[in-house]
């Protein structure tokens, strides 16, 4: 039995080119799969770098995508000096379509180069830069691993690098924008919504006929004696309120002071809270 050693199509992959690609394909959590360290110093090391690099290769896209924002805002913003428009300042919608224009034209122009190196069809070529820019990573199709690329074609080496670092930047700033978008759609439908409640919680009347401003102050210094039936008894099992077995207890307000009483069977009075403390109370019941 004959074993024969047959390199790697692409030459070797453990050679300065081959690991530097390999070391960017980690970093940028695309994971092809075409070449993978196969002894245990190699797998460790490889978890330590992904463990440490990963997250700096995200604060590096996330700070690349903030400044491609920064630039294209002031583009957007001389471009509409130029035309004259009335609002010169750029909106989410605009960054939006701008790196939309330009992924597009990433994908395009990185697919057609992918095609010639390669020999692919201009779709499967537009298939790879998808799946690499969205860094799902099948590995059906990888580039450089045709021809001994990763020692013949430096020059080609430096572009598929530069296309996965660019393309992941600015796929990363459009999706920050994305976010941004909608966080802020959110939050002009609670501005709205608090807008059009606004007019209706002027004033707000409690169960007990009482009418209270925004500002949580009674209105009415009066209060309707209401004897509490057992048709009206609150099955509430909070401690929000003092709970009473005696279901004929009589709950009046004085105004000589302000003040809310209890008054027993023995005909005594039993202060229980300020006015003040009343809307407190009333709401905390009824989110319950």
């Amino acid at each position: 039995m004959v074993i024969e050693n047959i390199p790697h199509k692409a030459g070797p992959q453990w050679k300065f080119a081959g690991a530097f690609y390999f070391a960017t394909v980690v970093m940028a959590m695309i994971g092809y799969g075409h070449s993978t360290p196969s002894t245990v110093a190699g797998k460790a090391f490889c978890m330590l770098y992904a463990i440490s690099g990963i997250p700096l290769g995200m604060v590096m896209f996330q700070s690349i995508g903030e400044r491609l924002n920064k630039g294209a805002s002031i583009i957007i913003s001389k471009g509409k000096k130029v035309f004259q428009c009335q609002k010169t300042e750029a909106t989410e919608v605009n960054l939006m379509m701008l790196h939309g224009m330009l992924s597009t034209i990433i994908m395009t122009l990185g697919a057609y180069v992918f095609s010639q190196y390669e020999g692919w069809s201009y779709f499967d070529a537009i298939y790879y830069c998808f799946i690499t820019l969205t860094t799902i990573g099948f590995g059906d199709y990888v580039a450089l691993q045709n021809d001994h690329a990763l020692q013949r074609k430096p020059g080609y080496i430096i572009l598929s690098v530069v296309f996965i670092l660019f393309g992941l930047a600015v796929f990363a700033s459009s999706i920050n924008i994305l976010v941004l978008r909608f966080m802020a759609m959110q939050t002009e439908e609670m501005q709205r919504e608090d807008t059009e409640l606004g007019p209706v919680s002027q004033h707000v009347v409690t169960v007990d006929n009482e009418a209270m401003s925004p500002t949580e102050r009674l209105l009415q210094s009066d209060m309707t004696i209401t004897r509490v039936s057992s048709d009206t008894v609150s099955v509430c099992s909070c401690t929000c309120y003092p709970r009473y077995t005696d279901i004929n207890s009589l709950y009046k307000k004085k105004s000589r002071s302000s003040r809310i009483y209890k008054e027993g069977k023995s005909g005594t009075e039993e202060e229980l809270y300020s006015a003040d403390e009343v809307p407190a109370i009333i709401e905390k019941r009824a989110s319950v």
